[in-house]
């Protein structure tokens, strides 16, 4: 019995597996020096990505802000947003015909901020005028404090499609205003309504135009809003 065990164990064969990396060292080295490059680079296109996502936030808000100045501005030379169009053509002032068979009723209206402490009302409530014709119109400011106050103001027109035909020629609007303790001024508006207005049929049912004016304190960096969306 005992021979035919023995005779069993010698005619096992044992194989054992040995890792190629322990037979080949030079290769497993190979190995891990291919890995720690990936690794690397890895590391670096992680890097890369997030610096420009770094720089894209940066430069989103920095748009953010310059943005509402930019907007306002195309929002005067072009009337969208029912703001009133800046400048004017003095040549064109001095030439065009006034449409006597339209009249429109131009309203005003005054509103300050929560935390701008003047009182500020237009001086008449309305003006009747035709397309092609100038007028002047007036609001009052009094600074009832015992300290200077710098206020700003911003305006809009209704209806919003009416205001690239409401030319003004002098305003007070994006100026600071600075008044000393119980001041009070008057503060003009000159104004016309362009002859173009009657061809727009847009504006055939228009008889009523609405000019407003909204005065803030003057403060760094304040971001005052955008015409017509406020």
């Amino acid at each position: 019995m005992f021979t035919t065990i023995n005779r069993l164990i010698n005619d096992v064969k044992c194989v054992v597996r040995i890792p190629q990396r322990l037979l080949n060292p030079s290769r497993g080295a190979k190995i891990n020096r291919r890995k720690q490059t990936q690794e690397d680079d890895w590391k670096k296109r992680n890097k890369t990505v997030l610096t420009y996502i770094a720089a894209a936030g940066v430069g989103m808000i920095g748009l953010s802000y310059a943005s509402v100045p930019l907007y306002r501005l195309y929002c005067q030379a072009t009337g969208l947003g029912g703001a009133a169009v800046a400048g004017h053509d003095t040549e064109q002032v001095e030439t065009m015909k006034p449409i006597r068979d339209r009249v429109i009723k131009v309203t005003f209206n005054a509103d300050t901020h929560a935390s701008m402490q003047w009182n500020f009302r237009p001086q008449q409530s309305e003006i009747y005028l035709v397309p092609g014709e100038t007028a002047l119109a007036f609001y009052r400011a009094k600074n009832p404090t015992d300290k200077p106050v710098i206020g700003i103001s911003t305006y809009n027109v209704v209806p919003f499609d009416a205001g690239q035909y409401f030319n003004k020629i002098q305003c007070f609007c994006f100026e600071e205003q600075r008044l000393n303790p119980h001041e009070e001024v008057d503060m003009p508006v000159f104004f016309y309504i362009d002859p173009e207005f009657d061809e727009d049929p847009r504006m055939a049912r228009v008889d009523t135009i609405t000019l407003s004016y909204t005065f803030f304190e003057a403060k760094e960096g304040q971001r005052l809003p955008i015409p017509g969306y406020s």
